[in-house]
C-alpha cells in the first residue's frame, strides 16, 4: 500500500491518497486513528463519501479491488471541527460512519461536486478545488467551536473553557458535539492521542512519550491508546512503522 499526504491548499486541511495493490498485502495496513476531523473521500468504486469522525480505529477496507487491480483513494481532510460548516452536516449525524456525499446533499449538488472532481485533472486536484470552493460559500465558523478547540488542546477542563468564553459548560458541550461529534472530555482524549503518536514513530521510551504527550504516566497512555484504538502503544508503534518512514 502506498499512502501520501501534503498540506491542502485550504488552511488546515491535508490532501492524501492511498493506493492498495492489487494483491493482499503481508502486512496489516496501518488504521486510521481518531483525530477530531472528517474528510470528503473519492474511490472509483464508491465515488464521493463523507468520513465523519471516530473514536475507535478504522481499518482502510478494499486492499484490491476486481480482478485484483490496485484501489486508489483520495481524501480532503478537513481541520478539526470545520467540516460541519463547510458540508452543512453535524458531526454528530456522521459519527464513526462513511456516507456517500449523496445521501446527504441534494442529488444535483452531489452530482455537480462529483463531476467537478471527476474533471480536474486527478481526484486529489479535483477534491482540492472542492475544499477551496466549499470555503468560499456562506458557512461562518462558530468561535466558541475555536475556544472549544485551543482549550481541548491545552488540556483545559471544560469549566475552564466555560469561563475563558462566558459561557455555560452545556452550551460548550452542545457546540462540541456538533462540531467535533462528541464532548469536549473526548476530544482531549483524541488530541492527545495525535500529539503521542509522533512520539512513538520517533522511538522514544513509553514513559518519556507519554509526560511529553500529557498522560498522568506510561499506564494511562496505555489505557488510554488501547480504548482509542484497539491495540497496545507498542503494538501501534509497529503498526504506523511504515507511516513514521514515509515522512521522515
Amino acid at each position: 500500500m502506498t499512502y501520501r499526504e501534503r498540506p491542502a491548499a485550504l488552511p488546515g486541511a491535508v490532501l492524501w491518497t492511498r493506493e492498495a495493490g492489487g494483491t493482499p498485502a503481508s502486512a496489516p495496513a496501518c488504521p486510521v486513528l481518531p483525530d477530531g476531523c472528517m474528510d470528503l473521500l473519492w474511490s472509483e468504486e464508491s465515488g464521493l463519501l463523507v468520513a465523519g469522525p471516530d473514536v475507535r480505529a478504522q481499518h482502510p477496507a478494499g486492499t484490491a479491488g476486481a480482478a485484483g487491480t490496485a484501489v486508489r483513494w483520495a481524501g480532503l481532510r478537513f481541520a478539526p471541527g470545520t467540516a460541519p460548516v463547510l458540508l452543512g452536516v453535524p458531526a454528530r449525524e456522521l459519527l464513526g460512519r462513511r456516507v456517500p456525499l449523496a445521501e446527504l446533499w441534494p442529488a444535483r449538488r452531489a452530482a455537480r461536486l462529483r463531476d467537478r472532481v471527476a474533471r480536474a485533472g486527478g481526484p486529489a486536484a479535483g477534491l482540492e478545488a472542492a475544499g477551496l470552493e466549499l470555503a468560499a460559500g456562506p458557512g461562518v465558523a462558530d468561535p466558541l467551536v475555536a475556544a472549544l478547540l485551543a482549550g481541548a488542546r491545552a488540556g483545559r477542563p471544560l469549566d475552564r473553557i466555560a469561563e475563558r468564553t462566558g459561557t455555560g459548560p452545556r452550551l460548550l458541550h452542545r457546540r462540541a458535539v456538533a462540531a467535533f461529534g462528541y464532548g469536549p472530555r473526548t476530544l482531549t482524549r483524541v488530541l492527545r492521542l495525535q500529539r503521542v503518536l509522533p512520539l512513538l514513530d520517533a522511538g522514544l521510551p513509553l514513559a518519556e512519550a507519554a509526560v511529553r504527550a500529557g498522560y498522568a504516566d506510561q499506564p494511562h497512555l496505555g489505557r488510554e491508546v488501547k480504548a482509542l484504538t484497539g491495540f497496545t502503544p507498542a503494538q501501534l508503534r509497529t503498526l504506523r512503522r511504515p507511516v513514521a518512514a514515509e515522512h521522515a
